[in-house]
């Protein structure tokens, strides 16, 4: 059974329809990555997912639960995670209350989930006291991400992580990305650095237009001579 399957999914703003039909499944195990031009409807399909945006139709089914539509707030707790592209950091707290704003659902201690995280990022480690807006793009993306996993998610949506970072911060993120999915943690991103995405995707997605138009591995899709020319620039 996949982690997350989603089929025949319509949705818009506004009575504008951005999707029309898609589909897409992966495993816990996986790291997706949807991938296509501007205004296909990349992210509207991850906001769709945590209930950001409404579907006019489709499926969405989480570790076998039907969940389109449910509010984010109800997501959480079965242990999805959204990242937005902006504003996914408290610019006036500190790294660890940004943090620590990541387990408001949680009623145990956690302590141990928090000292994973700082493992994981260690440059959140040496500024915890200091307040995420006077970070460094690179290291607010690692806030973001960081308090999403306080939530022990069992799958990871992220939207455009790397976008507006430097070439260093790209690497970073990217690496952290896979450090979470070894972790346990299934990832579904959308990525304009579709070239550096697609080499470590272990299920690729093109979307055009709000609809599939290809998918299979990543590596696979670089290697599709029609991917390349139409979507990657040759």
């Amino acid at each position: 059974m996949s982690l997350i399957a989603v089929s025949g999914l319509h949705a818009g703003y506004g009575g504008a329809p951005i999707l029309h039909g898609v589909d897409l499944a992966i495993e816990a195990s996986d790291i997706g990555v949807i991938v296509g031009p501007n205004g296909a409807g990349k992210s509207t399909i991850l906001k769709t997912i945590f209930g950001l945006v409404t579907a006019s139709a489709g499926s969405i089914q989480f570790g076998g639960r039907e969940i389109v539509n449910a509010e984010p707030d109800a997501l959480v707790p079965l242990g999805l995670s959204f990242v937005p592209q902006e504003f996914n950091v408290f610019t006036s707290m500190t790294v660890e209350e940004n943090l620590e704003m990541g387990a408001y659902i949680r009623r145990d201690d956690f302590s141990p989930t928090m000292r994973s995280v700082y493992a994981m990022f260690p440059d959140l480690a040496a500024k915890r006291r200091q307040k995420a807006g006077e970070l460094s793009g690179g290291q607010r993306q690692m806030v973001a991400m960081g308090r999403a996993l306080m939530s022990q998610p069992k799958l990871l949506l992220l939207d455009e992580p790397s976008a507006g970072l430097s070439p260093i911060y790209v690497s970073q993120v990217f690496a952290q990305v896979k450090k979470i999915n070894a972790s346990g943690v299934g990832i579904l991103m959308v990525e304009q650095n579709a070239r550096h995405a697609l080499a470590f995707a272990t299920r690729g997605f093109v979307i055009v237009g709000g609809e599939n138009r290809f998918e299979g591995s990543g590596p696979a899709l670089l290697a599709d001579p029609e991917v390349g020319r139409a979507f990657l620039g040759g």
